[in-house]
């Protein structure tokens, strides 16, 4: 019995301590990006922008370490985060839809191309599928109001969609 416990005892330091080690890591890959800007204050967005390039997302602990090596408050840090669509505070799948919801786009089915999308993926706007393969987002445009409804995957522009044109669109990926 004592054995058993010695070794349920060892497994859980391991765990701790390979968490630990990916915290150390990830402490270091942000004083990295910092370091890269001078740890200027000014550059506060192109340092977030960098961080969401290296994760696809803003981790906690990332935004915490900034704000104490830049002496931003925090709150300011995710003010900025929350504001600024190209910033997600948490995990994107591997690919990104955004579905735009603009006047022209409406009008022209974009709701239902949305609800197509959601009862395929079986998530709502906003949010990420369990397998980490999609995250789901409306915009209020995309700039090609004439192709109307349009969406992109991955920055790949699908225009003049008909809601028997999502499952095929969506399984050519991952």
């Amino acid at each position: 019995m004592e054995a058993l416990r010695y070794a349920e005892v060892i497994r859980h330091i391991r765990q701790k301590g390979r968490a630990l080690r990916l915290v150390i890591q990830e402490l270091r890959d942000i004083d990295a990006i910092i370091d890269k800007h001078n740890a200027d204050k000014s550059r506060l967005i192109q340092i977030l922008l960098d961080v969401q390039k290296k994760y696809g997302w803003l981790p906690k602990l990332s935004l915490m370490w900034i704000s104490e090596r830049l002496g931003v408050p925090i709150a300011q840090i995710y003010t900025i985060a929350e504001f600024y669509k190209a910033f997600s505070l948490s995990p994107r799948g591997r690919h990104l839809i955004r579905v735009c919801m603009g006047t022209s786009c409406k009008v022209r089915g974009a709701e239902a191309i949305l609800d197509r999308i959601q009862r395929i993926l079986g998530i709502e706007k906003g949010k990420t599928t369990p397998d980490g393969k999609f995250t789901l987002e409306t915009v209020n445009c995309l700039g090609c109001c004439a192709l109307g409804p349009v969406m992109t995957i991955d920055g790949k522009y699908y225009g003049n969609l008909k809601i028997r044109d999502i499952d095929e669109i969506l399984s050519k990926y991952d």
